[in-house]
C-alpha cells in the first residue's frame, strides 16, 4: 500500500486539520501548533539514546536501538494512543520533525491497526516555514487597532469585530505588569504558529482588527511584520470614565481571579521601582485596606485602582498616544466603536 502524505501545509493549517506530533516532549515543548497533540514515538530519554547511537554507529544501529526500546507493551500503548486519537479525528495526519523516519514509523503501525493516515511531507519544519511565510507576508493584508487607556475594555470590543485576531489570548497573557495568567504563556515558536494561523483563517479582503499592543506581550514579542505593520494601521479610540474602567479592572483582576490578592501584591512590587517609593507605598497601603475589608468591598478596591492607573497607567499610554494621535480614525465610547468595526470592510474606507 503506498504511503499516504499531506503535502499542501495552507490546506492542513487552515482547515484546522487535526495532528499527531510524534516528535518526543521536549521537541514538541519548545513549539508546536495549534491543532496538535503530543503522541510521541519516543520520549525524550529514548530519543537522546537513539541519537547518541546514530551519531556514534549510524543509522541502522539508530533504527535497531529503537526498535528496542519501543515494543512489547510499549510499542502497545503508544499505537493504542494514536488509534484512541484517530478514531476520534478520522482525517488526522502525523507530522514527527522533518517527515521522516518517526512519522513513517507511526503510519506504518497506525496501518498494520487498521488506520491509514496521512503524513505530513516535510513534517514540522515544513508546516512551521509556512507560518513564518504567512507572518513575512503579511503587509498585504488591512488592519485596524483598538486603543484605549487599561480598564476601557478593548477586549470585549475587539471580539464584536468580523474579523480579529485576540493577541493576548494566543500570548495567554493581558500584556500589562498585572497581566499574567496562572498558566505560563506558551513558548516564542507556539506563539507565532498560531498568530500565523489565525490570519489563515481569516478571509483574506477583510480587514482584521488588533489591540492597539506594544511590542511584547508578557515575554513574547509581536512577530516582526505583524508589528511594523500595526503601526501603519487606522486606530478607534474608546474612550470612558475612571468609574467604568476601574469597574472593569475590578471584575477582571479582583472578582474573576484567582488568588488575587497575592498576584496583585506581587505585581505591583515588580513595578515598585517605576511608581516611586511613595506612590508604591500609598497604592500597596489601599490595595491591603481593600483586601482587609474583603474581595467585595468595591469602594475601597476603586481607591486603589483608581490611583493606579492615574499616577502609572495613564502617563505612559497618553505619551504613547501622542506619538501616534495621527493614525486615531475615531473616538468613542465601547459601544460605539463595537458598532463601527462590525462593519468590517466598510469602516476601513470610512477610515
Amino acid at each position: 500500500m503506498p504511503a499516504h502524505v499531506a503535502n499542501d501545509c495552507a490546506d492542513i493549517l487552515a482547515h484546522a486539520r487535526p495532528l499527531i506530533d510524534v516528535r518526543a516532549p521536549d521537541e514538541f515543548a519548545r513549539g508546536a501548533l495549534p491543532e496538535a497533540v503530543n503522541l510521541p514515538l519516543l520520549n525524550d530519554d529514548e530519543r537522546a539514546a537513539v541519537g547518541t547511537t546514530y551519531k556514534r554507529r549510524g543509522r541502522a544501529a539508530a533504527i535497531e536501538l529503537g526498535h528496542r526500546l519501543v515494543c512489547g507493551d510499549v510499542k502497545r500503548a503508544r499505537v493504542e494512543g494514536w488509534c484512541a486519537f484517530v478514531e476520534a479525528h478520522p482525517d488526522a495526519a502525523i507530522y514527527c520533525a522533518r517527515g521522516g523516519l518517526r512519522s513513517e514509523i507511526a503510519q506504518t503501525w497506525l496501518a498494520e491497526a487498521g488506520f491509514r493516515q496521512a503524513r505530513v511531507a516535510g513534517g514540522f519544519k515544513a508546516l512551521r516555514r509556512h507560518c513564518l511565510d504567512v507572518l513575512e507576508g503579511v503587509g498585504e493584508r488591512r488592519f485596524v487597532l483598538v486603543g484605549g487607556r487599561t480598564g476601557s475594555g478593548k477586549t470585549s470590543v475587539l471580539q464584536s469585530a468580523r474579523a480579529f485576531i485576540d493577541l493576548e489570548r494566543l500570548a495567554n497573557h493581558r500584556g500589562s505588569a498585572f497581566g499574567a495568567f496562572p498558566t505560563p504563556q506558551p513558548p516564542p515558536v507556539a506563539f507565532e504558529n498560531a498568530t500565523a494561523v489565525e490570519l489563515m483563517r481569516l478571509p483574506p479582503d477583510e480587514p482584521i482588527v488588533l489591540e492597539d499592543e506594544s511590542r511584547t506581550i508578557g515575554r513574547l514579542a509581536v512577530p516582526e511584520r505583524l508589528y511594523q505593520a500595526m503601526q501603519l494601521a487606522p486606530i478607534a479610540l474608546i474612550e470612558v470614565d475612571d468609574d467604568t474602567r476601574a469597574r472593569n479592572i475590578y471584575r477582571e483582576y479582583v472578582l474573576e481571579a484567582e488568588q488575587p490578592r497575592s498576584h496583585l501584591e506581587a505585581s505591583l512590587a515588580r513595578i515598585e521601582r517605576r511608581l516611586g517609593g511613595v506612590r508604591y507605598t500609598d497604592i500597596k497601603a489601599l490595595m491591603g485596606q481593600a483586601f482587609d475589608a474583603g474581595a467585595s468591598a468595591w469602594p475601597l478596591h476603586r481607591r486603589w485602582i483608581v490611583r493606579l492607573l492615574n499616577d502609572y497607567y495613564d502617563p505612559m499610554y497618553d505619551y504613547q498616544l501622542a506619538g501616534k494621535a495621527d493614525r486615531v480614525c475615531m473616538r468613542g465610547n465601547p459601544t460605539e466603536i463595537a458598532a463601527a468595526l462590525r462593519q468590517g470592510g466598510e469602516l476601513c474606507e470610512r477610515l
